[in-house]
């Protein structure tokens, strides 16, 4: 018997569980969870060798629980089939699901505007449209928006452009509208996420990068001065080596929001980590604080945090979690 246990899963498609019936046939198991911007994703590879499995209908609702035998499954999520796809030989059944929280009416696009309201009182709005409950951080509540178009966008498009503009997580789980700064540490209802340590023994492959700090000293960004019919420009950082956005923003406060956004970017991205846990880790999800152990000095000395978790569950039996790290700036 395995000494770490068994990799454990369970899949129930629209309240009936599939686990025993699937479990033979099981090639793999992908699960890739993101910070923000891009729907959880959940792919199955199903043999088909015999033909006697139907096809799943689009729409449909599969929920997904990961873990071991020796210390249970942990819930990850709804998921809503909206790609099926037959190949051979030998044939076999791929079913692709995104997050069921993005409802469709979060993804048809809409035509509006906001005057003089806060950021707050969009992403409420939002929220209570779809029937979730706000999570927004104080610090970032009270922004001022003076104008904000929806052109031909969709809500959920929307929330990704506010979340890159403000450099926060916008993002739909549990029934909760979140959005908070990148790096918060918190979960959708406020509560402190864990901070596990991880050591070298726990993986077997991993890849560091180090870039450049001096690359870039800070960033501009330029706004257009309406009265003055000029050009002017902001600077987040210092200006010996800034990064210039190319677009013009309307106002000097647009134009500032996006540039300090892009320098917690550029700052994140000096140093990059991503590792591969021998044992795959259910409870490690996007926007942890991780601690690192027994790599070069400069690996773990640096704060980190989870940008992206993948969950790789195969037929033969194993179970990996790969992890993109990124500088946990706030730490």
């Amino acid at each position: 018997m395995n000494a770490h246990g068994i990799p454990a899963w369970r899949v129930v498609l629209d309240g009936q569980d599939l686990t025993e019936r699937v479990r033979p046939r099981l090639q793999d198991l992908t699960l890739t969870e993101s910070r923000g911007g891009e729907a959880d994703q959940l792919d199955l590879v199903i043999l088909d060798h015999d033909g006697r499995l139907a096809l799943p209908r689009r729409g449909v609702e599969l929920s997904v629980a990961l873990g071991w035998t020796d210390s249970g499954l942990i819930d990850k999520g709804r998921f809503r089939v909206d790609e099926v796809e037959h190949s051979g030989a030998p044939d076999v059944i791929t079913v692709r699901a995104r997050s069921a929280d993005l409802s469709h009416p979060m993804r048809t696009r809409r035509e509006r505007s906001w005057h003089q309201v806060t950021l707050g009182d969009v992403v409420r709005n939002l929220a209570g449209e779809h029937g979730l409950q706000a999570r927004i951080a104080p610090s970032l509540a009270g922004i001022a928006i003076p104008h904000l178009d929806q052109t031909g966008e969709s809500d959920v498009h929307l929330l990704t452009r506010l979340g890159r503009r403000y450099d926060a997580v916008a993002t739909v789980k549990a029934g909760h509208l979140l959005f908070v700064p990148i790096g918060s540490g918190t979960t959708a209802s406020g509560d402190p996420l864990p901070s596990p340590l991880i050591t070298r023994r726990d993986g077997d492959r991993h890849r560091y990068a180090l870039a450049d700090r001096d690359t870039y000293s800070g960033v501009r960004a330029y706004w257009h001065d309406k009265p003055g019919a000029n050009r002017r420009s902001v600077l987040v950082g210092e200006s010996g080596n800034a990064k210039r956005l190319r677009e013009t923003y309307s106002s000097e406060a647009e134009a500032r929001e996006h540039a300090h956004a892009e320098w917690q970017r550029v700052q994140r991205g000096a140093a990059t980590m991503e590792y591969t846990l021998a044992r795959g880790r259910a409870d490690l999800y996007p926007e942890q604080r991780l601690r690192l152990q027994g790599f070069k000095r400069e690996i773990d000395a640096t704060p980190w945090l989870i940008a992206k978790a993948t969950h790789t569950i195969s037929g033969s039996g194993g179970y990996t979690t790969r992890l993109e790290l990124e500088t946990d700036i706030a730490g």
